[in-house]
């Protein structure tokens, strides 16, 4: 019996060459990988099963909701709204130099990739994917850590590198990958047709996230023995250790220490997801503006 899973990614918001429009109307087919002793299911177009994996995206305004809520207090309201305010001035000086090119934000789990990433797909008026999600819509699963158990985590790198693989070959999208994306080098191969971005949060605050949320989502987390936020620092260091090179590869790197200390913060969980999004967007000015050359050659050649 084969194995697959057919995707289907449609965006308003996509350009770009002809052969990205015709991939716009059509479907992403994940390839016949990974056979395991339990065999993943065949998921074809005309399927009940393939609803799920059928995905509209547009975009929207930036949204003052992205940051805090009004009732948070009329200082706080004013704060986020400059702020999303700002945001939105730094994409529109950003964009001309993009010149539509995706952005891949990579991090380790609990960083806030798809937080972040939808603010700036707002701002930028990009379309946003989660490849997580993508993956999960595909298998016709509920969650990664689902995908780890009924299959492995092979099948789902497999799955991952075939997501990735096809957003490369579209434009105007910001990608949350998962945090073990960076590990194939498969990867960075596909992620570098576009521009990728880093979010380096100190282990310490990763841990409190994701004690305060739970391991339950977290398959590399859940079966741990110990206190969650033990647990979860202690796999976060060797995951760190193991994984750092590779996320150093990024084309930029967002770090919320620095972030924190440059507004005078003693802790990053002080930051907002916008003072994120808008160092995203400087550190990509900075990128772009001082590799033009490089970035044009890597999108012609691929």
């Amino acid at each position: 019996m084969e194995v697959g899973a057919a995707l289907s990614l449609q965006s308003s918001s996509w350009i770009g060459p002809e052969k990205v429009g015709r991939r716009c109307s059509g479907s992403v087919r994940l390839p016949n990988r990974c056979l395991e002793e339990r065999r993943a299911p065949l998921v074809r177009f005309g399927d009940s099963r393939s609803a799920g994996a059928r995905i509209r995206t547009g975009h929207s305004e930036l949204k003052v909701s992205s940051c805090y809520k009004k009732s948070k207090g009329s200082d706080n309201f004013h704060n986020s709204f400059d702020e999303a305010l700002e945001v939105k001035r730094k994409s529109e000086e950003v964009l001309p130099y993009l010149n539509s090119r995706c952005i891949y934000l990579v991090g380790m789990m609990g960083s806030g990739k798809s937080t972040v990433g939808k603010i700036l797909s707002e701002a930028l008026r990009y379309s946003f994917f989660d490849s997580d999600k993508l993956v999960e819509q595909a298998v016709g699963l509920s969650s990664v850590a689902e995908i780890f158990k009924e299959y492995s985590e092979a099948f789902f790198r497999d799955n991952e590198s075939e997501v990735l693989k096809d957003l490369s070959s579209m434009r105007r999208l910001v990608v949350a990958t998962g945090g073990g994306a960076v590990i194939r080098p498969i990867n960075w191969k596909y992620m570098k047709q576009g521009i990728t971005v880093w979010l380096d949060v100190p282990l310490e605050a990763l841990a409190r996230r994701i004690a305060a949320v739970g391991t339950a989502s977290r398959p590399l987390l859940h079966q741990e023995p110990g206190d969650p936020y033990t647990k979860a620092f202690a796999k976060l260091s060797a995951l760190s250790e193991e994984r750092g090179e590779a996320y150093a590869n990024a084309d930029a790197r967002v770090s919320l220490e620095h972030i924190a200390a440059k507004k005078g913060h003693g802790d990053v969980a002080a930051l907002t997801p916008t003072d994120i999004a808008l160092e995203a967007l400087i550190k990509i000015e900075s990128y772009v503006t001082e590799n033009a050359s490089v970035l044009n050659s890597r999108y012609i050649h691929g």
